[in-house]
């Protein structure tokens, strides 16, 4: 047994926001109230000052495994997502072989739980080896724990496969998973179009080749009934579509990363830093402004990392030829206490509806809430710790984060999975 004591306990779910004891007996939380007196034998966590949150959940993360293991392999991205305070992560399918099978599902599935730490839910591919041309073992998948389906990294390119995909994902209760990406438009871009492509001399890669599949996949989410999630929005233009898609009740969410959110096309300088190569690309002020604004007001269901690990010799290179992606796992969460919470742009309970409440929902997951008889899969938040974003801080095996030498205020001190406590003052135990 264990008990947590006087937390300030925030979850929306259930109306919850004050100082708290709450006690965790089996894998489940047995009580919650103003005051617990400990059994006998039961182990007491002071929580005074931090604050206590459902299990944080990032559904959108990259762990390489199998076939890029020397990126990050299973084991040490559930590392880097306890030491970013998340119970839960759902992984992408773009390894090699890609994940469209039940056998691959099951593989991630086991070598998550092997590590014991934050549990991986494997999101499958669409089509066959990603490569936009014959359905994959959609079923086979869902039989074996798949959370939802995608073929990121790329654009569905064909509407009738997308169609296609989305009529057969319709059965199964999940969601189609997209990234939207006219490669037509995109091929060759990469940073955005206009002022930094212009300024930095590179191809450019126009909003238009995100925002014409995001229309695109509205329409056929309108057609076939399939819920539709969009993937890393990055424009505003985007973002006023999914909009209009929620006002007319169409089955639409959408998420966004701390690197649209917090950075720009502007932080691309002459030093061409590589770990600012992202896909979809920075974009312009503006657009960054319109999703602060568009997550603070609902429009936006969740934020994720879309952790994307890449080895020194993949990053150390001309831009042009770098690989896109930066690490996040382990500073979604500062990031969003320093630039949102703690200036007041978002509220503590928004923060818990899209890093806990809105992943879970998306992905079919059991709902998880601070309440007595739900799962003890918990997050407690240190909102004065001192973070500052070294390689040294990572967990995860690569360290190309985009917000390398910020310094940070607020991040997770222990994490509780199952009862368990897999995060203990900061360290992953």
């Amino acid at each position: 047994m264990m008990l947590l004591k006087g937390a300030r306990v925030i979850d929306p779910q259930v109306g919850i926001d004050g100082v708290m004891d709450v006690l965790v007996d089996g894998g489940v939380i047995a009580e919650v109230s103003e005051a617990v007196d400990a059994p006998e034998g039961c182990e007491v966590v002071d929580c005074a000052g931090k604050v206590l949150v459902p299990g944080l959940v990032d559904m959108h993360v990259h762990f390489r495994d199998p076939g890029f293991e020397y990126k990050e392999d299973i084991a040490s991205g559930v590392r880097a997502a306890t030491h970013g305070g998340f119970t839960d992560v759902a992984t992408m399918p773009n390894t090699d072989p890609v994940t469209d099978t039940g056998t691959a599902v099951r593989y991630q599935i086991d070598r998550g739980a092997d590590a014991g730490l934050t549990r991986v839910h494997p999101i499958g591919a669409l089509t066959r080896g990603e490569d936009g041309e014959s359905l994959a073992e959609i079923g086979d998948m869902v039989m074996e724990g798949a959370c939802g389906f995608s073929d990121d990294g790329h654009g569905v390119q064909s509407a009738g496969m997308m169609r296609t995909c989305m009529e057969y994902v319709s059965q199964f209760d999940r969601a189609v998973i997209a990234h939207c990406e006219d490669e037509s438009l995109t091929a060759n871009g990469v940073v955005n179009e206009g002022r930094a492509s212009t300024r930095l001399g590179m191809f450019g890669w126009p909003a238009l080749g995100e925002e014409l599949e995001v229309m695109r996949d509205i329409e056929l989410c309108r057609l076939t009934g399939c819920p539709l999630h969009v993937a890393h929005i990055s424009t505003a233009r985007s973002l006023d579509l999914v909009r209009a898609a929620k006002a007319e009740g169409l089955p639409v969410t959408c998420e966004v990363t701390p690197h649209h959110l917090f950075l720009t096309e502007e932080n691309i300088t002459d030093s061409y830093n590589t770990n600012l190569k992202v896909n979809p690309p920075l974009r312009t002020r503006d657009d960054a402004e319109a999703l602060v604004a568009g997550l603070a007001d609902g429009s936006i269901d969740c934020v994720v990392s879309d952790h994307a690990p890449h080895a020194a010799h993949e990053k150390d290179c001309e831009f042009e030829i770098a690989y896109f992606g930066t690490v996040g796992l382990e500073t979604t969460l500062p990031l969003m206490l320093t630039y949102l919470v703690d200036r007041g742009t978002i509220t503590w309970q928004r923060l818990v509806e899209v890093l806990a409440v809105a992943p879970r929902r998306i992905l079919r997951l059991e709902p998880v809430a601070v309440e007595a008889g739900s799962a003890a899969d918990l997050t407690l938040i240190d909102p004065e710790a001192a973070v500052t974003v070294t390689t040294e801080y990572f967990e995860s095996k690569s360290k190309n984060s985009a917000f390398l030498g910020l310094h940070l205020k607020g991040a997770a001190s222990d994490v509780v999975i199952g009862g368990k406590r897999v995060l203990e003052a900061g360290l992953v135990r």
